[in-house]
Order: C-alpha cells, then sequence, then structure tokens
C-alpha cells in the first residue's frame, strides 16, 4: 500500500509538472484554439481575497501564447499603483515555442511610468509595465502579479473575453469573503458560454474552458453586451479612507451625498451676487439654468483630478470658484452649487460615458459601474441633461457620449436609476438643398445648404471652429467620390438654442461629369451618397444592432446646359421595411433636374436572420445611390 502511495503520489507530481510545461509550449494547444486567434490564453487565473474592510489582496496569474505581431497587445503584462494601492510582487518569464525560458523580467526590470496624459493636473496613478519586443512568434509569456489595496469598493470584475481574435484554454476567477461584508455578485451573459460556477464556503469561484476566439463582425452588438462577466460589490467597504454601506443604488446615492458631496456647495460673495443678478429678472426655471450653464462654459475649463478620493469625490465648489476650472465631478458639483443659489433644483449623476451605450444594471449597485458625471435638471415629467465638462455644446444637449443609457441620480433619499435622452432615428436629420449648375465640360458649381439635427449636429458643430485648410479638407474627405472637388466659400450658423447647425457652401468641381459622344453622363445624388453595403457572411454568428438611427432629406436642383435634354426619365423608387424606408423621385422641364431623397434607418436590435435582409436593403440604397442620367446636345 505504502509503495503504491508513493507510485501515486509520483505521478501526481508528474502529470501536475507536465501540465504546467505544456503551458509554455506551442504545440500544446488544441487546434480548435488556433482557428482565428491571434493570441491564447492558456491560463489566467484571478484571486481575489477580502481580509477586512479596509484590506484586499489580489494576485494573478497569466500565461498567454503570442501567435503573431497582432496578438501581441493581448499580453497584458503591466499593473498600476498608487499610495492605496501596493504591488507586492511582479514578474514576468518568457518563452518560445518549445516552451524554453528565454527572459526573466523581474520587478526591478519594469519601467515605471506616470498612469496618465498631460491632460490630467492632479494624479499619484503610476504604471508598472514590461518593456519586451519579441524578435519572432509564436512565443509565451507568464505574468506574476500581487496587489494589496484598501479599497474593498473597487472589487474587480471578471471579463474572460476581452478583445476578438483571442481564444481561451483556461480562466479561472474566485473571491473570498473573509471579512463577511456581504459579498454581492451578478454574474452575466453565463449560460450561453458554459460557464463552471462554484461555491466554497465563503468562496465563489468562476470558470471558462475551451473558448474559441471569436471574429468581429459588421454591425454586431459590442463584446460586452453577449459575453461573460461578472461584476461584485459588498454591503460594507472602504474607499480612500471613507468607509460605506449599501446593498442597493438608493443607499449608495446617499452615501455618495452624505459622504462625497456634503459640505462642499459653498462658493464666494462675490460669485453668489454674480449669479444673483444675472439670473433676477426670469422665473423660468430652465431659463435661468441656461444662463447658469453658460456662465460655467465661459468661465471655467476642464482637466482630470485622479487623486486618492479625487477619483470619485469632487474638489469642492469654493475651489473651483477660485481656480476656475475642475474635473466633470468638480465642474459638475460647482454647476449644482450655483444652480441652487438660483433657485433651481438639480442633481448630480453618474453615468458610464462613452460613444457605446453602456447602462447601469437597476437591479445590482456597484462602484464599477460608473465613469463620468453629467447633472440632471428635473423638468415637469421629463430631465434636462447637461454635460459641465463641455465649453461647447448646447445647453440640455449631451450628444453620443452620455445619451440613451440608465444612469445613476443621486437626490437625498431618494436616488434611483433612470434613463437619459435618446437620440434616435428621426431625431438625428440631416436636411441638404443645393442648387447645382452642370456646364457643357461636365464642371459643376453648386450652393449647397445643409442643416443638422441631433447627432448629425454633435458630429457636424465642430467644423465652426477649425482652420480653413481643415474646413477644406473635412469637405473633400466628405464628398470623396467628388473628383477636383474644390470649396470656394462657407459660412457657418450654430444655433444653440435649437441645436441646429446650417452650413453654407460653395463648391466647384472639374469633369463631376464625364463627356460620352455628344452627351454627358452624371450621378443626380452629388452631396450625400451612400454606398455602405455591410460585409456578407455566410454564417452569420452575432444579432444585428442599429444603435441609433438617422433621417436624410436632401434635394438637389440640377440646372442642365442648354440645348441639352435627358435621354431617358428614371424611375422614382421607394422601399419601406423594419429597417426603415428610402426613396428618390425626379422631377424633369427642359432647364433641370429636381432630384429628391430621403433615407431613414431605425435603431433596434434585430435577431442574427435578419442580417441578410438588411444588408440587402442596403445594397438597394447604395445602387439606387449611385444612379447615373444621361442628357445630350439636341441642338
Amino acid at each position: 500500500m505504502k509503495q503504491y502511495f508513493v507510485l501515486a503520489l509520483l505521478l501526481t507530481i508528474h502529470f501536475t509538472i507536465l501540465a504546467q510545461e505544456n503551458l509554455y509550449t506551442t504545440k500544446a494547444i488544441p487546434e480548435s484554439l488556433l482557428t482565428n486567434a491571434n493570441a491564447v490564453i492558456r491560463l489566467n487565473e484571478i484571486a481575489v481575497s477580502i481580509e477586512s474592510q479596509q484590506e484586499m489582496v489580489i494576485t494573478s496569474k497569466r500565461i498567454i501564447t503570442v501567435l503573431n505581431e497582432a496578438g501581441f497587445k493581448h499580453v497584458g503584462a503591466y499593473l498600476g499603483y498608487d499610495k492605496y494601492r501596493k504591488i507586492k510582487k511582479i514578474e514576468a518569464i518568457i518563452f518560445d515555442e518549445n516552451g524554453n525560458e528565454i527572459k526573466k523580467i523581474k520587478k526591478k526590470d519594469f519601467v515605471d511610468h506616470s498612469a496618465v496624459d498631460g491632460g490630467t493636473l492632479y494624479s499619484d496613478s503610476r504604471v508598472l509595465y514590461m518593456s519586451y519586443m519579441p524578435v519572432s512568434y509564436p512565443l509565451t509569456i507568464a505574468f506574476f502579479c500581487e496587489v494589496e489595496t484598501p479599497n474593498t469598493a473597487a472589487i474587480p470584475s471578471w471579463r474572460p473575453i476581452d478583445d476578438y481574435y483571442l481564444s481561451i484554454e483556461k480562466d479561472v476567477y474566485s473571491i473570498t469573503d473573509n471579512a463577511n461584508l456581504g459579498l454581492k455578485t451578478k454574474p452575466i451573459n453565463f449560460e450561453d458560454f458554459n460557464v463552471e460556477t462554484n461555491e466554497i464556503n465563503n468562496t465563489s469561484i468562476f470558470k471558462l474552458v475551451n473558448t474559441k476566439a471569436i471574429k468581429p463582425e459588421a454591425l454586431s452588438p459590442s463584446l460586452s453586451w453577449f459575453t461573460p462577466k461578472a461584476i461584485f460589490t459588498s454591503e460594507n467597504f472602504h474607499f480612500y479612507g471613507v468607509n460605506g454601506e449599501a446593498s442597493n443604488w438608493l443607499e449608495f446615492g446617499n452615501w455618495v451625498e452624505n459622504k462625497l458631496l456634503k459640505d462642499r456647495r459653498e462658493v464666494s460673495e462675490a460669485t453668489k451676487n454674480k449669479i444673483i443678478s444675472l439670473t433676477k429678472d426670469y422665473s423660468d426655471p430652465l431659463k435661468k439654468a441656461e444662463i447658469v450653464y453658460k456662465y460655467v462654459q465661459d468661465n471655467t475649463r476642464y482637466i482630470s483630478v485622479q487623486v486618492g478620493i479625487g477619483g470619485v469625490q469632487p474638489i469642492s465648489a469654493m475651489d473651483v470658484d477660485r481656480l476656475k476650472y475642475g474635473d466633470c465631478k468638480g465642474l459638475t458639483n460647482y454647476t449644482q452649487s450655483l444652480l441652487n443659489i438660483a433657485g433651481v433644483k438639480s442633481y448630480y449623476t453618474i453615468v458610464e460615458a462613452g460613444n457605446e451605450k453602456v447602462d447601469f444594471y437597476d437591479d445590482f449597485y456597484s462602484l464599477a459601474q460608473g465613469n463620468h458625471i453629467i447633472l440632471c435638471i428635473p423638468n415637469s415629467n421629463d430631465n434636462v441633461w447637461i454635460d459641465c465638462t463641455s465649453q461647447k455644446h448646447p445647453f440640455g444637449f449631451i450628444g453620443d457620449f452620455t445619451d440613451d443609457r440608465n444612469v445613476l441620480v443621486v437626490k437625498p433619499n431618494a436616488s434611483q436609476v433612470v434613463k437619459t435622452t435618446a437620440y434616435i432615428n428621426e431625431i438625428n436629420h440631416k436636411k441638404t438643398k443645393a442648387n447645382i449648375f452642370l456646364d457643357e465640360t461636365g464642371d459643376i458649381q453648386a450652393n449647397v445648404n445643409i442643416k443638422s439635427y441631433g447627432i448629425n449636429y454633435d458630429r457636424r458643430f465642430f467644423v465652426e471652429s477649425e482652420s480653413d485648410k481643415n474646413i477644406n479638407e473635412f469637405y473633400k474627405e466628405l464628398w470623396d467620390y467628388v473628383n477636383n472637388l474644390s470649396v470656394n466659400n462657407y459660412a457657418f450658423t450654430n444655433d444653440k438654442k435649437h441645436v441646429e447647425f446650417t452650413e453654407s457652401l460653395k463648391i466647384n468641381a472639374q469633369h463631376y461629369a464625364a463627356k460620352i459622344g455628344d452627351g454627358l453622363i452624371f450621378k443626380p445624388n452629388t452631396f450625400n451618397r451612400n454606398l455602405y453595403i455591410p460585409n456578407r457572411y455566410r454564417n452569420r454568428k452575432m444579432p444585428l444592432k442599429i444603435q441609433r438611427g438617422y433621417f436624410d432629406e436632401d434635394e438637389f436642383t440640377i440646372q442642365i446646359p442648354a440645348g441639352y435634354t435627358l435621354e431617358a426619365v428614371p424611375n422614382n423608387e421607394q422601399l419601406t421595411n423594419k429597417f426603415g424606408e428610402y426613396s428618390i423621385s425626379f422631377e424633369i422641364n427642359q432647364k433641370e433636374i429636381l432630384y429628391k431623397r430621403k433615407l431613414l434607418i431605425k435603431a433596434g436590435n434585430y435577431p442574427k436572420e435578419d442580417y441578410a435582409l438588411y444588408r440587402s436593403f442596403r445594397k438597394s440604397v447604395a445602387k439606387f445611390d449611385n444612379l447615373s442620367l444621361v442628357i445630350r446636345k439636341t441642338e
């Protein structure tokens, strides 16, 4: 029996060592995980241990095989730190494709660098990162680290699939609540990826194995929308010197209000008197708010603050008042302070900002949700939203950075998750009118007028502050299908009250129409040709997502040369389906062609089976937008 036991122990040790060695050689990777992969995570182990309300230890072991140059970005051999986040261990080892060690990189060999760019005025955040340039591929990198922090509110999320072209052999996340702080977990999208879960005493374990690389597909939702992840929170926590207790968004909002915002809304008497003077002649709260917003835009500027509690707590309104700058938290708190003086209610609001819409989970509070602060102004049954970091956006317009998503509105004893303004479909309107003069040589001159609203406004109004060179380049790129285009004159009107941006342009282009014998051939859609056709997939994997939608409306009057006539009258066209509407029409006389066009694309989430139908719709739009007409000389 003793001999059998020794033999079994030796075999166990042997196979453990063998398994560990196999993680370092490329040849041991299953064939299925190489398909579409630039890198393969051989093993990713994260262990989080909460020892007390003010002590959390995070250890990590990551072994990744990089198959090519594009896969090197997935290595992730770096670690951030500050005075509240201590790096206890960090090391990396490089192996060749056969599993032979090439180089060992110790803590002293990591590069120590500021974690932020020059736009951040205050920050103590730094990062250690591995500086290593491979000479050949494939290779395997093992990265080990250990961190201690008192910030038990900042529990790392688990997101095993964080990019495309990345396969996973094994990813394990464990979290242990030794302090019994009331740990809560929200698993997301586990069922579609066969995530294994296990509970052992006060430890939760999540595991994902043998997961093939995902190829991106056009018009699909973001990875975070459909891949597995888990977020965590605890009912009792600590954050940069401040203890907290919360089990829902209401209680978390009270913590923000009472611990982070309280007693930080005083401003100087001079500023107080200034705000009273500016708003005293108005009774409408929104008019007062608009005046205060403009005052903030004209008298402050944005900077970033990321020092300690400054990462979540605003600098005081008095400091912003004195210094004339602040980050999103400081400027929002300052604006709220001024609105209080003007007698206007407003609420500090936490949002996950970005062009990709990300919602708060209304049934699960967590500090992991939220990276930006805006201001909510209640207005009857609606809310008006302002981003206090912007010196250019109109009052009440937040653009695509924070629109149409769940956010936390912080109110005393009444915090709640609500949705911001949605800019979708017809709201994102662009109306283009043009008078186009076509001569016998094929050259055109045109007077073009474009009015933009909604997200189209957000993507156009910046041009008014650009240089002449950049403005010309903008339109040449916008209409890159018009050869030899020149912008001879331009004027812009930015109507912030109605959130309308108008572009008035004088354009000319040589040889827009091509000569064919005694005629000219040209495309009537001169200034809004949409030739986009989504990629074709034989076996579409993901659903179709149209995030915002838009509405284009065009009317072009084309003056044709004297003595010419249209060879054939084109058909009017109209398409209507679940994705939107499209139409073109023609009105013809001896001197001119009136071309009218409408395109509506509807926002929505559609099953993958609908993708081919949408692609067919866009093919038809592109075909009709690229339609050519022929005029011939008759005199």
